[in-house]
């Protein structure tokens, strides 16, 4: 965390937790017992984990694994293909990129809580230090049971190399998550207080994911008392979110305005800075990838400066065809175009959605009143530089020339909807830009997600965002609520949550109370109406492309069921054993001491 004073100390001693530069000019073999033997040394060890946890969240290799291929997502133009999106070929050397990670955390943690026992500071403060370590310890587990199941179960300190390796199984790797959350949440402040500020962990936040690892396990057992937990612990943060200083904004888009990344609505974040003692990378050089930048703003996005000639046409196959000098140029509002993943808006050919895509039909099918379509969506781009179109250009049928007006004029137009005349005409009505709807979404034209761009990035627009990246939202609370009650044998509980955040998306700013209150009225949903698909649903409303969307569908049992269903890249690929990951085949190398260790079944 940027915020924690010693984390430059905790970069230089902690070389195994990836500050590669300064590991550079001091280098470091490993982490002895002696170095928890003081305050500076147990803080910077949990300095270095929170150091760590942006080393995947936010960058491209973790969020295709958590994103891509799943009903949501299909590849962009420049995806690079892979199995990651399509299931095929899916194995223990195409996947794993946090596994590494997640133990040398936990080790790590581990230390901390083993001499940090003994350290010199006041009992309470101590105490806290304790808290965030097991905190911590039982994310990094969360994550690995998840998407791996039986892992490594390791609560000691390990300081002698050994080649020998076994898997535990995921109930006691759960056992260990619900008591490491439990104990902290019972210790950790109801706010951040120093030294942990910003969005560091906080009761609330140790007590959403120990509802969330309930619900999980509820899932994995069938235990309605999981469910009960998670559905009371989901109430209780609710019932206090005034003593935790959380809430709603009243707009939905309100929660992805820069200015508010550490608001109210914000539980948990990976902090990201541009200052050289904390960084990752040179400012104005443009880095395009590595450990600890967070390059969200940039993998959904087209290529809208290459991509935009101002007389595309759609050709005889339907096809939108590039035409003419581009309407647009790279800026900081609109981001860099990566193109790695993108919504699924292509429509299924076969099966019982035949016709039909996820993204518009079903997940944003009431884009009229409900808010989170525009609001996590670019489907207008403003021109940013001015073009002159003669008359005469090659495939300017508007008969028309004119000049485009920078800041006024649209470039691009992705209605959600069909267009008479488009790309060049607003029905019969010549059109200045190019309007592309959705029959003419591609990989390499469709609708950005524009929640996470940073348009701080001025002049060194190419540069990773400084943006934090926002793990856990209070809207998720209501969800896990939701999906906990539901389970628990309580759909009017799970409707009145879910409720609560669809209203929310009814509003807007430009509405009078009137339209306000009916367009509320409107999203409300009856007890009958929820069912898991529906929770599904509505989570990627809200949540769509928060890095969780993999393990929703695992987690539910329904990853094969929706991928079948929605994801025609993936569906014939997609088997029952994708619900775990392929261990990563350098672990299994690397045990040759004692039994071998185990890949996962089907990889």
């Amino acid at each position: 965390m940027k915020k924690i004073t010693v984390l430059l100390i905790a970069c230089t001693l902690f070389g195994s937790l990836g500050c590669e530069k300064i590991l550079e000019e001091h280098p470091q073999s490993q982490i002895v017992p002696s170095y928890f033997n003081s305050p500076a040394g147990v803080l910077g060890g949990i300095a270095g984990v929170y150091n760590e946890i942006r080393n995947q969240w936010g960058t491209e290799g973790f969020s295709s694994e958590m994103q891509a291929g799943t009903d949501e997502f299909v590849q962009g133009a420049s995806s690079g293909g892979g199995p990651i999106h399509t299931f095929n070929g899916l194995n223990g050397t195409n996947f794993g990129s946090a596994w590494g990670t997640s133990f040398t955390c936990i080790n790590t943690l581990n230390g901390v809580l083993k001499y940090g026992q003994s350290i010199d500071l006041p009992e309470a403060t101590k105490k806290q230090y304790l808290a965030q370590a097991k905190f911590l310890r039982a994310f990094w587990y969360f994550y690995l049971v998840q998407t791996w199941g039986d892992v490594p179960l390791h609560t000691e300190f390990i300081t002698v190399p050994s080649q020998a390796a076994k898997r535990d199984p995921a109930s006691e790797v759960y056992k260990l998550i619900i008591q490491d959350l439990t104990e902290a949440a019972a210790t950790l402040p109801d706010k951040p207080t120093a030294p942990f500020l910003g969005k560091a962990a906080t009761k609330p936040v140790a007590q959403f994911f120990l509802a969330k690892a309930y619900l999980t396990r509820g899932w994995l057992t069938n235990s309605q008392a999981d469910f009960a937990e998670a559905a009371k612990i989901s109430s209780e943060i609710i019932a206090n979110k005034t003593t935790y200083g959380l809430d709603l904004w009243q707009d939905f888009g309100d929660a992805f305005v820069p200015a508010n990344d550490y608001g109210k609505e914000t539980m948990f974040v990976s902090d990201h800075s541009n200052d050289p003692k904390f960084g990752y990378y040179a400012v104005g050089g443009g880095a395009s990838g590595g450990g600890g930048q967070n390059l969200t703003p940039w993998f959904t996005n087209w290529n809208y400066p290459n991509n935009s000639g101002v007389n595309s046409i759609v050709n005889a196959n339907g096809v939108l065809v590039n035409s003419g000098t581009s309407l647009m140029v790279r800026d900081s509002q609109y981001g860099r175009p990566y193109q790695r993943i993108r919504p699924n808006s292509d429509k299924q050919t076969t099966g019982a959605m035949a016709g039909k895509n996820y993204f518009l039909d079903q997940a944003f099918v009431k884009r009229d009143i409900d808010s989170r379509f525009a609001n996590t969506f670019y489907t207008v781009y403003i021109a940013n530089q001015s073009i002159t179109n003669s008359a005469t250009a090659a495939n300017n049928k508007r008969g028309i020339g004119y000049t485009t007006q920078v800041g006024v004029d649209t470039a691009i137009w992705l209605p959600d909807f069909e267009v008479a005349g488009a790309p060049q005409f607003y029905g019969t009505r010549p059109f200045k830009g190019i309007i592309v709807p959705p029959s003419l979404w591609k990989s390499d034209v469709y609708p950005a997600i524009k929640k996470h761009m940073d348009p701080s990035r001025g002049t060194n627009f190419n540069d990773p965002s400084t943006r934090p990246v926002v793990l856990t939202r209070f809207a998720e609370v209501y969800l896990v609520g939701a999906e906990a009650y539901l389970q628990a044998g309580n759909k009017d509980k799970a409707a009145e949550l879910l409720n609560v955040l669809r209203q929310r998306a009814a509003y807007r700013k430009t509405n009078t109370t009137a339209q306000n209150t009916a367009a509320a009225t409107a999203m409300l949903v009856k007890a009958d109406d929820v069912t898991i698909d529906f929770i599904l649903d509505e989570r990627s409303r809200e949540l769509y492309g928060e890095w969780m969307r993999y393990h929703d569908l695992v987690r539910t049992k329904s990853l094969v069921r929706r991928i079948q269903l929605w994801n025609k890249e993936a569906s014939p690929y997609v088997k029952d054993f994708h619900a775990l990951r392929p261990i990563p085949q350098s672990e299994i190398d690397r045990t040759v001491e004692g039994p071998a260790f185990t890949q996962n079944t089907g990889y």
